[in-house]
């Protein structure tokens, strides 16, 4: 692989391929092949040979310099193409194929918005997602290429004599990384090459990665972010070995995971909140006597919220496999910032604060130990940001707010993103934020990204509190729909875990507050204990938020919409419910109900 513009993902690519040829690079564990795992690796020289096929096939198709989105399924093609129009000069939209479930709809409107020239698939998925694309008449679906076939220069042919890489420069826009969609349409981020390079060495020291005792395991999607600055940027910025695991293959047995992090020796790893509790209801006692964590690394928890009961739970389920509490590290970040931001200190357990509710609710944090019993509100710390700053700003009048004071997170760093794709008005509102009461003398000057995000610094760490579009306001009062999930689920045997969603309609001139849960799939006829949940839900939102619940939803299990990084989409839920998509709504004319996102 020839010289590359240096400080790129392409220039680390390469370095990789020169200092390290037959070091593995990636492994691919394919569970669908074979239920004991069959493996596919490639080393750093097989590696960078078959970026530059596809760099190649790319260039003489006239790519360079154009949006190339890679709609192939999680393996050794998806890393090669999302790789190979790195290197030919296109900017990469890393996607996913037609028909994973609930994200067609996400999927078209990503390609409508990316417009790309040309997509990147398998072989075996390219009548597919020719089929799909064709019929809706998306951009590429007339161009598009087989990663494995142009690997052998076969798609397609052409004269490759005295052919000339690209060379992206670090300020060039590397990819489009599209928002998971949590309350509002998919939106592409440009993520230039430098945002991506600082933001891997601000994660490989936050969380101690050497490419001599850690190895990268992940079954996160390629296409999300964390799952390919963790498990694609990591590696190739440090040489790292990846080993990777289709996401299916997580849902279908979790323990296939865990003993993937035995396997590797100081495994770095990552997930949402919902997989760490999905592990401790899904793996059996019988299949955690093998299970051996003792020489896992990191294991992050990067979703918000991350709850204090799921980290606990998890711990003990897994202490007798030799997890250690310090292993798990609370983190926070967004696609704007790359991926990641801060996250909770090294060599610690993970911190849980007990903070007085009343206060809380009043954008307050003052601790109160007292609390412990359950009167309290229990926060996570992701813990300090390495390499860029935090503040909190007050949402409205963007003024620096005091520690202790919940407001919206702000971000600064080499690793903020340039803007979103296409929108340069809400670029400006969201990267180009500056504190309204910053100092004359220019001492605090520049411009932060406003995240969207509520939270509060205390002790010097950050705690999330929710965000901003989803936060209920009743009779004055906020309340974190987080929180009345938590409380609904705990309800009632039935209620499906991490699959309520709470959220707020105007009705008239007041907010009613609206909740839908999934019942539980062992149940197949919910309706005899329709009335007992209900009553269940009512008096436990009553006693815990002191709040009266408008309406509640029990619905089918799978049909409340969730983001790509597992997240409940609450803005896509109330969406539904407007639309009448779950019989038995409250009686109310829903032309009242206004204020849709």
């Amino acid at each position: 692989m020839p010289k590359a513009v240096e400080d790129t993902l392409i220039s680390h690519l390469a370095r990789a391929v020169r200092e390290h040829p037959d070091s593995p690079a990636f492994t691919f564990v394919d569970f669908a092949a074979d239920p004991a795992g069959h493996r596919t690796s490639l080393t750093w020289a097989e590696l960078g040979r078959r970026v530059d096929a596809v760099a190649r096939t790319l260039q003489l198709a006239g790519c360079t310099g154009e949006r190339v989105a890679v709609v192939a399924p999680q393996g050794p093609a998806y890393v090669v193409g999302f790789l190979g129009a790195l290197r030919a000069g296109a900017v990469a939209v890393p996607l996913f194929p037609p028909h994973l479930p609930g994200h067609d709809q996400r999927l078209i409107s990503a390609l409508v918005d990316a417009a790309p020239v040309c997509l990147l698939t398998t072989t075996e998925a390219k009548p597919g997602v020719l089929e799909f694309c064709s019929a809706r008449r998306l951009p590429g679906a007339d161009r598009i290429i087989a990663v494995d076939a142009a690997q052998t220069g076969e798609d397609p042919p052409g004269e490759t004599d005295g052919y000339e890489y690209f060379a992206a420069h670090p300020s060039d826009c590397a990819y489009l990384q599209y928002t998971s969609g949590s309350t509002r349409t998919p939106t592409g981020v440009e993520i230039t090459h430098a945002n991506v390079v600082a933001n891997v060495r601000q994660s490989v020291e936050a969380f101690g990665v050497d490419r001599e005792e850690n190895h990268v395991v992940s079954w996160l999607p390629l296409f999300h972010d964390m799952g390919l600055v963790l498990a694609v940027a990591i590696p190739v910025v440090r040489a790292v070995h990846s080993v990777l695991m289709d996401p299916a293959a997580f849902i279908q047995h979790p323990v296939r995971w865990l003993e993937l992090l035995g396997e590797y020796p100081g495994a770095v790893t990552a997930a949402p909140n919902f997989a760490y509790d999905y592990c401790v209801r899904r793996v059996a006692e019988a299949a955690r006597t093998d299970l051996a964590l003792h020489g896992v690394s990191v294991m992050i928890n990067g979703s918000e919220p991350i709850r204090a009961a799921t980290l606990s739970r998890f711990e003990q389920a897994f202490a007798p496999c030799g997890l250690r509490p310090q292993t798990m590290r609370p983190s926070y970040g967004l696609a704007e910032a790359t991926v990641f931001v801060s996250t909770s200190r090294a060599r610690r357990a993970p911190e849980v604060t007990v903070f007085d509710r009343e206060s809380f609710k009043k954008g307050k944090l003052h601790p109160d130990p007292g609390a412990a019993d359950g009167s309290g509100t229990e926060l996570v710390s992701c813990g300090e940001p390495v390499g860029q700053e935090i503040t909190i700003a007050d949402p409205d009048g963007g003024y620096a707010l005091p520690e202790g004071t919940v407001g919206e997170i702000w971000v600064r760093g080499p690793n903020v993103a340039r803007g979103y794709w296409r929108s340069p008005v809400r670029s400006v509102d969201t990267f180009r934020a500056e504190l309204a009461d910053a100092p004359a003398d220019g001492r605090d000057a520049g411009h932060w990204l406003r995240t969207g995000d509520l939270g509060a610094l205390y002790d010097g760490c950050l705690y999330v509190t929710g965000r901003i579009k989803d936060l209920v306001i009743i009779d004055g009062v906020n309340h974190y729909p987080q929180d009345i999930e938590t409380t609904v689920q705990e309800a009632h045997a039935f209620i499906r875990t991490n699959h309520v969603a709470a959220f707020s309609l105007t009705v008239g001139s007041g907010e009613r507050l609206v909740v839908v849960a999934e019942h539980s799939s062992r149940i197949d006829d919910p309706e005899p204990a329709r009335e007992e949940i209900v009553r269940a839900v009512r008096r436990a939102i009553a006693a815990g938020h002191g709040a009266t619940l408008h309406d509640f939803v029990l619905a089918p299990p799978g049909t409340v919409p969730r983001t790509s990084s597992g997240k409940v989409a609450r803005g896509a839920c109330r969406t539904r419910y407007l639309a009448g998509d779950w019989p038995g709504r409250a009686q109310f004319d829903l032309t009242e109900a206004g204020g849709e996102e």
